[in-house]
């Protein structure tokens, strides 16, 4: 898989610098470079890539404020020498935060989350027209960064993942500690498989399969009781409604 880029930065030699790293990266194609997000909006607007390697700190428009305007699509791995900034950039759903001076090691680290999480969620189906469309692959586990390493979670071992601010706790049947990441918890929920996990809670998302017990608008683990919101609980019960024997018209928990 071949992963298009732009680099925005206000610094010519922060941009000389990610260029040579994305040149030298197989998998990564430099579709432009800018020095300020402003001279970006066309660009981006008209051409979408993959991926943004943004900086923060920018005049008129900063990284942060830009990357509420790139849709979806596009994944954005913020560049900064403030490292302040960390928790701000998983607030918009950033894929990944670098702190300058970059080395390449760890650009190359950054570039091949973006790789993976683009292998994770979609594959090239071709149609009719030759053209290609994102697919969303199935997955049997995932890779979550934590305490500066990457570790592998099989999603037929998670019983249910907890929001908390910026980070989220997955809970998994195997271990009695919750493995913490910095991620948002709509990045969590863009990830895994919606045929097996659901939000029933701004701060939850559980595994299906893995529930057992259902009561009084609460889902039991064990000891632990997961709240159904009534925001997300309409969903919930259709999800339920595909799964059980409950009678038509009874929604009741």
């Amino acid at each position: 898989m071949k992963l298009t880029c732009y680099v925005i930065d206000d610094e010519p030699l922060a941009v000389s610098l990610l260029e040579s790293y994305v040149k030298k990266t197989p998998f990564l194609a430099l579709e432009g470079t800018f020095n300020s997000a402003i001279h970006a909006l066309t660009a981006i607007s008209d051409h979408p890539v993959d991926i943004l390697f943004l900086d923060i700190q920018m005049p008129e428009l900063n990284g942060l404020e830009f990357s509420r305007i790139v849709g979806g699509e596009t994944r954005i791995i913020f560049t900064t020498a403030f490292e302040r900034y960390a928790a701000d950039s998983y607030k918009v759903n950033a894929l990944d935060y670098l702190l300058k001076p970059i080395s390449y090691p760890d650009f190359l680290t950054a570039a091949n989350k973006a790789l993976q999480w683009f292998e994770m969620t979609r594959k090239n189906t071709i149609q009719a027209d030759g053209t290609a469309i994102p697919v969303k692959e199935e997955i049997e586990s995932i890779f979550v960064k934590t305490e500066y390493k990457l570790i592998q979670i099989a999603l037929n071992k998670i019983l249910y993942i907890e929001g908390l601010k910026d980070y989220v706790k997955i809970y998994t049947e195997d271990d009695n500690h919750p493995v913490l990441s910095l991620m948002s918890m709509k990045t969590m929920e863009e990830m895994l498989p919606s045929k097996n996990f659901i939000r029933v809670h701004r701060s939850y998302i559980v595994q299906a399969q893995k529930i057992k017990v259902i009561e009084r608008n609460r889902i039991v683990f064990g000891k632990t009781y997961i709240p159904i919101s009534d925001n997300y609980k309409p969903r919930f019960m259709e999800f339920l409604s595909q799964r059980s024997l409950l009678p038509k018209g009874k929604d009741s928990l």
